[in-house]
């Protein structure tokens, strides 16, 4: 070969080896970005981080799915993460990054609201920031063997309760709340009701107190206990799976509300925002049903009724005074009367 010719087939490698290196550039940077929120190619991927209470995860599970079949949520990712409600606002009031949450109680949206994080009217809405909830309930083993039916049954000698810690959980605040509302009569008469959570919580019954529902669940489910008292959510999901178990909602129980809220830093706050306003609508509130979520809206939860029977009495926060009057009263630590009496049982 001459030198030439030597020269042009090494030019003629050289412009094939660059046209092959602008297509694999190409191929490589034309797809959805992970930076969430970041466009590239002709569609851009936003990804929403959602922190939420441990239990949350079959809510959700059917939310985002339905979601994303809107116009609105098309192509959006929900990246989740699930905890101990307390345990999970305290992380994003550190700085862990998030774009919603979704947790047990109010309080712990109260404490992103006052660490700035969260938008004071965050629950200035009609549903109050409540986009689904559920309602206390009683799970006992196959067959019910302990022959549990009240909440007093729960005092019964020798009968062995799971519920979760409420300094970590807000599950275990609404399990508590229950059979107070009930024993105070709404709070008319506090002693009465602490005097029953005083015997319940002492170690002849409460002998566990995982950090979260979804732990109380699964240390229920391991044989732990002879009941476990819990959302009735987390009970429709543990049935449907195939568990052992049986659950109740007693005559009197205690309402259970959710709420979400949108964090003011979120990178994609549009879209976060959409996702939140997606929850109440008609697909949104089907998806929480159809998970074993009370939904809020009237008449979804209407259409939903054999599923999810009424107690003959239903406690509210509200009837209490609402949850700034009931955290700094019983669940304060050190000063609360539920965490003195948490105090007294682990001496």
């Amino acid at each position: 070969m001459s030198r030439s010719n030597g020269l042009r087939a090494r030019r003629s490698t050289a412009a094939v080896l660059t046209v092959l290196a602008v297509a694999l550039l190409s191929a490589c940077s034309g797809g959805t970005s992970d930076v969430p929120g970041a466009a590239s190619g002709s569609g851009a991927k936003v990804t929403l981080t959602l922190f939420g209470y441990s239990t949350a995860k079959p809510a959700f599970d059917k939310a985002v799915p339905a979601f994303n079949k809107t116009s609105a949520g098309s192509g959006v990712q929900v990246k989740q993460s699930y905890g101990a409600s307390g345990d999970q606002s305290r992380k994003v009031a550190a700085g862990a990054q998030a774009d919603v949450v979704d947790l047990s109680v109010e309080p712990d949206v109260t404490r992103l609201v006052d660490a700035g994080l969260i938008d004071p009217e965050w629950n200035a809405d009609a549903d109050k920031g409540i986009p689904f909830g559920s309602v206390v309930a009683i799970v006992v083993r196959k067959g019910n063997p302990k022959g549990i039916h009240t909440w007093n049954d729960l005092l019964k000698p020798g009968v062995q309760v799971v519920t979760p810690n409420p300094f970590s959980s807000g599950s275990a605040k609404w399990n508590l709340l229950a059979p107070y509302a009930e024993e105070s009569d709404g709070g008319k008469n506090p002693q009465a009701g602490l005097d029953f959570l005083g015997k319940l919580i002492s170690k002849d019954h409460v002998r566990v107190q995982p950090q979260s529902g979804r732990q109380a669940t699964e240390t229920f489910l391991q044989g732990t206990g002879d009941v476990l008292i819990s959302y009735e959510n987390e009970a429709i999901a543990s049935v449907r799976q195939g568990d052992p178990i049986e659950y109740f909602v007693p005559p009197t129980t205690f309402k259970i509300e959710n709420p979400f809220a949108v964090l003011k830093s979120s990178r994609n706050l549009d879209k976060a925002v959409a996702f939140k306003d997606f929850l109440y609508t008609p697909a949104g509130q089907r998806a929480f049903a159809d998970a074993g979520y009370r939904p809020v809206d009237p008449q979804i939860a209407a259409q939903y009724g054999k599923d999810f029977p009424q107690p003959q009495k239903l406690w509210t926060i509200a009837d209490l005074g609402g949850w700034k009057k009931v955290d700094k009263q019983l669940f304060t630590p050190n000063t609360g009367s539920v965490a003195i009496i948490y105090d007294k049982a682990t001496k």
